[in-house]
């Protein structure tokens, strides 16, 4: 598998569920929301992106946006935001490359690497400053996406997390 058909795999809408621990409270948290993964092509937030970076727009396999919403997640403070993802492949197999993503937060933008295994599994890592996130996707099937994320300080993992993610499926109704 290459970068363009896991992420054309990817494409539409997710519900979400999240397992995270993180070091320092010492208890997990749970939460849901709604993702919705669209490709892009010649769209200004991705041509921007390449700029901040001084790398070609024409050098990019295309781009995604993703876009998140924990509102169905009752009794927990409302997470709405988007992030936006070049995709730049070494090579022509498309099973490793570079990957920019601009986003919201104190890590608005960063730079990292892809790479596809033998087992079809995607694995992103970011290193911003002595932050290294490592996020590791699969599909389980079609219709079911797991992914998993640990976050390294340059000491120790301050952070894992599991994610299920299910694809939203509309039925198209028909007039009887």
């Amino acid at each position: 598998m290459d970068i363009k058909t896991f992420l054309t795999n990817s494409e539409g809408e997710w519900f979400s569920q999240r397992t995270r621990y993180q070091v320092a409270v010492e208890e997990p948290d749970n939460s849901k929301s709604n993702l919705t993964v669209e490709l892009l092509v010649d769209d200004p937030g991705i041509v921007g992106l390449c700029q901040q970076y001084n790398i070609s727009a024409t050098t990019i396999s295309f781009g995604i946006k993703t876009s998140w919403d924990t509102s169905v997640d009752w009794g927990k403070p409302k997470q709405v935001g988007s992030s936006f993802w070049a995709i730049v492949p070494d090579e022509k197999d498309g099973k490793t490359g570079k990957v920019l993503r601009s986003g919201q937060g104190q890590n608005a933008s960063s730079q990292g690497v892809y790479a596809i295994g033998a087992d079809s599994a995607l694995t992103l890592t970011i290193q911003d400053n002595n932050i290294c996130t490592e996020e590791r996707l699969w599909f389980a099937s079609e219709n079911l996406r797991l992914r998993t994320l640990l976050v390294n300080n340059g000491q120790e993992f301050t952070q894992m997390a599991f994610y299920s993610e299910i694809r939203r499926i509309t039925v198209k109704q028909t007039d009887s």
